[in-house]
């Protein structure tokens, strides 16, 4: 997968750039640099990301579908067009209530 798999200046529709997979979680990062990174998900239905801790403030927006994050084991319901800040160092975990898509934006420095 390339590093940066989106150009700059163009019109990218989030919801048609990755597609779901059976079982599976399936991501494609569209940029990647120094300063962080931009990464799409598509998760299948009570699919999952176990309880993890990142060194980054990192931003979830969910494109389509419904998702419970943990953020330091307080459960939080997202659905699409709901967005929020997961904070560096606490630990978080995600689960697909239903199929769902979230554009993952990690902030290095932060």
């Amino acid at each position: 997968m390339p590093e940066n798999a989106f150009d700059h200046s163009k019109i990218y529709n989030l919801k048609e750039s990755v597609t779901y997979a059976g079982d599976s979680v399936v991501s494609k990062i569209l940029r990647k640099n120094d300063g962080g990174n931009l990464t799409l998900f598509a998760f299948d239905r009570g699919q999952n990301l176990s309880e993890h801790t990142a060194p980054y403030d990192a931003v979830v927006e969910v494109i389509e579908g419904k998702a419970k994050i943990m953020i330091d084991k307080e459960e939080h319901l997202l659905e699409a067009g709901d967005f929020m800040i997961m904070p560096a160092h606490i630990p978080h975990a995600l689960e697909a209530v239903t199929q769902f898509k979230m554009l993952l934006v990690m902030v290095r420095g932060s």
